[in-house]
């Protein structure tokens, strides 16, 4: 059969991954570009190297640096890495028709439904990270998960400091938590002010320290 239907296949498989499934969840059209942009040339460059004497190693690995150049020329999320690669493997499959047709479209369906499953936000959805500047130096990690706890709203699975000044005072961290569940019991670990009795309150010696 004509490597032409794999061709067109390829084409559909990158119109309904970007249109239907990225840029509906995600809304960067540059990105959108990228990704039909990049599908078709390596669809173009993958088919040419299959009817040529030229080694289809070289191809691939071409390929390979100017995906490390373009991965390194903006800051991409791991889901949108995970989408331009999903680009690139299309462009392949389709390009080098080493398959037949009915596997090529299977491997093609296959990698746009498992991005659409994977990336869906009814997996995991409360599951979050972020990088936040704590405007506060705090030593502590249980002390330090307490407070994003709060800030939050929801439970610190894991807490990674970034960058702690006590110079300005600040805390830069990479948390990772589930929004809207139930902060963990952190009562041990959260200061508490130490009791009074009545010597202390009433020694002068006492109050002068407290000042």
């Amino acid at each position: 059969m004509s490597p032409t239907v794999l061709y067109a296949v390829d084409l559909v498989a990158i119109l309904v991954l970007t249109f239907a499934v990225y840029l509906p969840r995600h809304r960067r059209r540059d990105l959108a570009v990228a990704y039909l942009g990049v599908n078709v040339g390596v669809l173009a460059v993958a088919a040419t190297l299959a009817t040529s004497t030229v080694g289809a190693g070289v191809g691939l690995g071409l390929f390979g640096v100017l995906s490390i150049i373009r991965l390194r020329s903006a800051e991409l999320s791991q889901t949108e890495v995970a989408y331009y690669f999903a680009a690139l493997a299309l462009g392949l499959i389709g390009g080098l028709g080493a398959t037949t047709v009915a596997v090529g479209a299977a491997l093609m369906g296959l990698v746009v439904v498992v991005l659409a499953v994977a990336d869906s936000p009814r997996v995991l959805p409360r599951y979050r990270q972020q990088t936040i500047v704590v405007d506060r130096a705090i030593t502590d990690e249980a002390a330090l998960a307490a407070h994003l706890e709060h800030l939050l709203g929801g439970r610190v699975r894991r807490v990674s400091v970034q960058r702690l000044d006590l110079v300005n005072d600040t805390t830069t961290v990479d948390v990772r938590y589930e929004a809207g569940a139930r902060p963990a019991r952190r009562d041990d670990h959260v200061p508490q002010p130490t009791p009074l009795d009545d010597a202390d309150a009433a020694d002068p010696r006492w109050a002068a320290a407290q000042r």
